[in-house]
């Protein structure tokens, strides 16, 4: 069952604000600590749990009850470790070739291959697993964990600084280590027995940098936790979580190679660490928007990046980059208007914990809670016109107290049932057989806070509408 949740988004800049709407529609729940949601090319949906598991979602939100893989016994999971990220080879509904990254039980990054056969498939075999790299990982933090393939045909991974707090060995502009990097491979060739190669314009080694690692393609950041290439114009946008006080966002044209972030010299377009190796800055790449941790009053911690919605059904955001604050559970939008970036954040979306962002076949985005469990539909309430034509509705007392009125002004339209769910998707309470165009529905017993009350008429027609309890 999918319902909405409006949420109103305000850009707070200096003189005035200009408020925008947003609508989450659950789409599938009862994930267990799920990080990342990928789609292969189908209209399935494949939801990452940290523990170890791949779920596959059908397009009506319903998930297989076998797992589509299972590498528990492969993953140490917990705090920022887990299985972490997927990507799909472009050629996957022909070839079955996927990718992870995961934490194996030595604490060190893997990134493996497998391959699902017939690719339709809604299972694969571990068997399959073929490790392409293993990099060490010194701390238990700052993994990244993402994975994406560019229009190019090469699978980007993003890489943290390793860990500990402040970077306090600068592996992140340390080009021997593949930490505090973003890198690209050839996964389509393999030469002289090797999982991977070399794209030949990888920017490393160079007569510069002779020992440079040859996977790296832009260095300098602490903790890329999300990154993704905007499908139109093939840009790439890295959000960068910060260390005590920025969070970046970091956007180039995506065929741009070698860039330096910054990181530990800079702490988003502020001075972090200058002590040993840090460049000029005019040869240093700074993000095109950031935020602090006290931004628009809730306090923030961690940047989840997400994508630029490129999908046909919300034709309101296209160009928009949607991105989250996992710690203010707030949702955030970049957009461009005449040459200056302004960003948006939503109103407080408690209980959710975001940490990533998918898109479907269609570009429609897509949001993930690792604390609830669930995943939801990103939507535009302007656009719900069939909604609001089936039944014209008051409730009222809203905010309500002990009780609340729902009474429909269209005397053809009957109320049959009300479900009322919490923020999080939970069915909290259902009123049915009313068979009336006026229902009173009783309050004590529901706590304080945020709900969403879904209206079914008599003729199966719905309708969503925010409560507030106080």
């Amino acid at each position: 069952m999918k319902n909405k949740a409006s949420l109103l988004i305000l850009l707070i800049l200096p003189y005035f604000l200009i408020a925008q709407e947003i609508e989450l529609e659950l789409f599938a729940s009862d994930f267990s600590s799920p990080l990342d949601i990928e789609n292969a090319g189908d209209n399935r949906l494949f939801v990452v749990e940290r523990g170890g598991l791949i779920k596959v979602v059908n397009s009506d939100g319903s998930i297989n009850g076998t797992p589509f893989l299972d590498i528990d016994s492969k993953v140490l999971s917990g705090g920022e470790r887990g299985l972490l990220g997927l990507a799909f080879h472009p050629q996957y509904q022909s070839n079955g070739i996927f990718f992870v990254n995961y934490i194996n039980n030595s604490g060190n990054t893997v990134i493996a291959k497998y391959i699902t056969s017939p690719p339709d498939s809604n299972t694969v075999s571990v068997s399959t697993e073929e490790i392409l790299l293993t990099v060490n990982q010194p701390y238990s933090n700052h993994n990244g964990g993402d994975l994406a393939f560019g229009n190019d045909g090469y699978l980007y991974i993003g890489l943290g600084d390793g860990g500990s707090g402040g970077d306090p060995e600068n592996r992140a502009q340390n080009l021997t280590t593949h930490l505090g990097k973003m890198l690209r491979i050839d996964v389509d060739t393999s030469p002289n027995g090797n999982n991977y190669s070399i794209p030949s314009d990888n920017p490393f080694p160079n007569t510069e940098n002779p020992n440079a690692l040859p996977e790296i393609w832009a260095y300098g950041l602490r903790n890329p936790w999300r990154f993704s290439f905007d499908s139109q114009t093939q840009d790439l946008w890295i959000a960068d979580v910060g260390q005590s006080a920025i969070e970046e966002i970091n956007m180039v044209p995506g065929g741009q190679a070698g860039l330096n972030y910054g990181w530990r010299c800079y702490e988003g377009s502020e001075t972090y660490n200058n002590s040993g190796s840090c460049p000029n800055s005019s040869e240093l790449t700074f993000p095109i928007s950031e935020y602090t941790h006290t931004t628009s009053g809730n306090f923030k911690c961690s940047i989840t990046g997400g994508f630029v919605h490129r999908g046909s059904q919300q034709p309101n955001f296209n160009g928009w980059y949607f991105f989250a604050d996992y710690c203010s559970n707030e949702i955030g939008i970049l957009q461009n208007t005449n040459g200056t970036w302004n960003m948006t954040f939503t109103e407080q979306y408690s209980g959710n914990g975001w940490t990533s962002f998918g898109e479907d076949i269609n570009g429609e985005l897509y949001i993930v809670g690792i604390d609830s469990g669930s995943i939801f539909k990103i939507t535009d309430p302007n656009l719900n016109i069939s909604e609001s034509e089936f039944m014209e509705l008051n409730i009222y007392p809203n905010p309500a107290t002990n009780l609340f009125t729902i009474e429909s002004r269209n005397p053809q339209t009957l109320i049959e049932t009300v479900n009322i769910f919490s923020i999080q998707g939970k069915l909290i309470k259902t009123v049915t057989g009313n068979n009336t165009s006026n229902v009173q529905i009783n309050t004590r017993n529901l706590s304080k806070g945020l709900y969403l009350t879904e209206i079914i008429s008599t003729t199966g027609n719905k309708k969503t509408h925010k409560l507030i309890i106080k």
